[in-house]
């Protein structure tokens, strides 16, 4: 990666050499082939030709001998950096066929690869591509016991059943084998909750569309009532609180303070020809007897101790 391009070139001629015959190519050359494809697609940013040695380097593995197929790790590079070319090309519609054309059966897919799949066709807004290639892969046995199970488990379950509605069968997997075996007990009820909170955002919509028109226009003013009237009395709490600091000698400042933010309020801000406003003066003066009570109380109490006295 940190070779120049312009000592990079023979190489890539030797490569282009070596990829005109794949048999011929050793574990040492595909590795080579490799860090080109990932040369192309970082740093010159050649999408077209990184999928192309990708794909070169995945036919040649095609032609190995059985006991080459052990660079497993080797091919599902080729294979990753592959879908990413792909997907900055735009071509993200053929991945999944693209992928099998080099497994040829679902079950064979490495774990990492199937989480990159399942991430690209919901990052795309299809995650319905997937849920049967999921479904086949996480019912395999074999992949039970791959490191990266548990993994596409949880994708499939968040970025593909989810998303697409299926809680029934999101409730199966989680309770079924394949979430006993994926998730823990506390994991599992999580994700319940999850499908759960899906599900009742799911029905909030289809109930909203049977409010009447009627229904709504009613509600709406009260809503905004109710908000006017808090944001109000938060106001006049700040103000409360922010006056009562000043000290016991304050007393008049607070009260003529306190007159000229409820007759602005009553006469400027509130129109009385609006029924809607009785309602507002109602609160108002119900939230003057008590801020009354808190700022005045103690000191009459004390007046009337004094004269008892």
């Amino acid at each position: 990666m940190s070779i120049s391009s312009t000592s990079q070139t023979p190489s890539a001629r030797s490569l282009g050499s070596v990829c005109s015959s794949p048999p011929s190519l050793t574990s040492s050359q595909t590795r080579n082939m490799l860090d080109l494809a990932a040369e192309q697609m970082m740093v010159h940013r050649d999408f077209q030709a990184a999928f192309d040695t990708c794909d070169r380097g995945l036919q040649s593995f095609s032609s190995m001998e059985p006991e080459d197929n052990r660079h497993g790790e080797v091919k599902a590079g080729f294979c990753i950096l592959g879908i990413q070319a792909l997907a900055e090309l735009n071509r993200w519609h053929g991945v999944l066929s693209w992928v099998l054309q080099h497994y040829e059966r679902l079950e064979n897919i490495p774990a990492k690869i199937m989480q990159l799949c399942i991430l690209l066709y919901s990052k795309v807004g299809e995650p319905a591509v997937m849920q049967e290639a999921a479904r086949v892969w996480l019912h395999c046995p074999s992949n039970c016991r791959t490191a990266g199970f548990r993994t596409v488990a949880e994708l499939y379950l968040l970025h593909v059943l989810v998303p697409l509605g299926q809680a029934d069968e999101a409730r199966e997997l989680i309770a079924g084998e394949i979430g006993s075996t994926a998730f823990t007990e506390d994991q599992r009820q999580t994700a319940l909750g999850v499908v759960e909170d899906k599900e009742r955002e799911n029905q909030e919509p289809a109930l909203n569309s049977e409010i009447s028109p009627g229904s709504e226009i009613a509600v709406c003013p009260a809503s905004a009532q109710g908000s006017i009237s808090h944001k109000l009395q938060a106001m006049l709490r700040f103000l409360y609180r922010k006056f009562l600091r000043t000290g016991s000698g304050s007393f008049p400042l607070r009260r003529v303070f306190l007159a000229a933010v409820l007759l602005y309020m009553l006469f400027v801000r509130l129109d009385p020809a609006q029924p809607s406003s009785f309602m507002w003066i109602s609160k108002l003066l119900q939230l003057l007897k008590q801020m009354w009570r808190a700022m005045f109380a103690p000191y009459y109490q004390a007046l009337a101790d004094s004269k008892g006295l």
